[in-house]
């Protein structure tokens, strides 16, 4: 037996939910025994220990609701004997940046250069999405933004939810904007044509083609948070896994969002503003970790297997988001209404 185990914990409630996680199922009865700082599952012959960090620890007397679900495994629930660890304070992308510092960008994807040494003189961040109709409820007279726009200007960077701002007038390295060329030939159809012209502002990297962003001016360069890494010209590049750098952005995304609109429910939108996903966010103060599973009689808990673990160092909690999502597929979920 090999089996995959995955500790969920929540701080708000001190309480974990234990999965152990079968590769087939069981020709044996399967005996599952919980201590303080350790979890061990037999079945037939074979025996796995595995050895809970420092600071997770258990009671065992508060296991209960043991069930088996077809395709998961064996679900246990349990307390806490004392309060899990606080979130580590880790500061996003925003408040990272600082004015009159300099940084380079970098694509996330190949860590090629795409702006060099920047000065940011100021960092602001934008209001939230559609903030000009909100000014119409606000004001008894006619709007007085309507004609203005907020582009940034020579050293400025305007942070907005999953994008930023810089202005393009003096860059050490412009990204390349690629020609659309049309299979047909044809440009009469109206969504043909606005389908060419989105593609016509798209910023790809120079050296793997990855889509950083869109042109929003002549002079303004809208750059995705999940595309561009930005770090102090000072400071060296440290590539992180692809998969890794996007479910932190994206939970870091979510999170935020939350916290200042008061929302658990969130969608993602294509280039055409179609959406392809709806996300509601469970919850945001779980504690994560992972065994995968050996064949060997003992392990030790590592967190999202080999994605996040360093090949050495101490064994430790991740912080993590639960959301459930449900992908908007042509011809499926007709009904749902968000």
């Amino acid at each position: 037996m090999a089996a995959g185990l995955l500790l969920e914990i929540r701080r708000g409630t001190q309480s974990a939910l234990l999965v152990i996680r079968e590769a087939d199922p069981p020709s044996s009865p399967v005996d599952v025994s919980v201590a303080a700082d350790r979890v061990e599952v037999k079945s037939g012959g074979s025996c796995e220990a595995v050895t809970l960090p420092p600071e997770v620890r258990l009671a065992p007397s508060s296991c209960r609701g043991l069930r088996r679900l077809p395709g998961d495994g064996l679900h246990l629930r349990m307390c806490l004997s004392c309060p899990p660890p606080g979130a580590d304070l880790v500061s996003t992308w925003r408040e990272s940046l600082k004015p009159q510092k300099n940084y380079v960008f970098y694509c996330q994807s190949c860590g090629d250069v795409i702006v060099k040494d920047r000065k940011l003189l100021r960092v602001l961040p934008l209001p939230s999405e559609n903030w000009s109709a909100l000014v119409e409820e606000w004001c008894c007279h006619p709007n007085p933004f309507a004609r203005s726009t907020l582009h940034p200007q020579h050293g400025d960077c305007f942070l907005g939810e999953t994008f930023f701002l810089i202005n393009s007038g003096s860059e050490s390295h412009v990204p390349e904007f690629p020609t659309c060329c049309s299979e047909t030939g044809h440009h009469t159809s109206q969504s043909h044509s606005n389908l060419k012209s989105k593609e016509n502002t798209r910023v790809v990297c120079k050296r793997c083609k990855t889509m950083l962003g869109e042109t929003v001016s002549s002079d303004t360069i809208k750059y995705y948070v999940t595309e561009v890494i930005i770090q102090p010209s000072n400071g060296s590049f440290s590539p992180k896994p692809r998969s890794q750098f996007i479910q932190s952005m994206v939970a870091q995304c979510l999170v935020e969002l939350s916290s200042a609109k008061s929302t658990f429910r969130f969608t993602l939108k294509g280039d055409n503003g179609k959406i392809f996903i709806l996300i509601w966010l469970l919850n945001s103060d779980t504690l994560l970790v992972e065994s995968s599973g050996s064949s060997s009689s003992h392990g030790v808990f590592t967190p999202f297997g080999d994605i996040f673990m360093p090949s050495s160092g101490p064994v430790r909690t991740w912080n993590a988001v639960k959301v459930l999502y449900q992908p908007c597929i042509k011809s499926r979920n007709k009904e749902l209404h968000f």
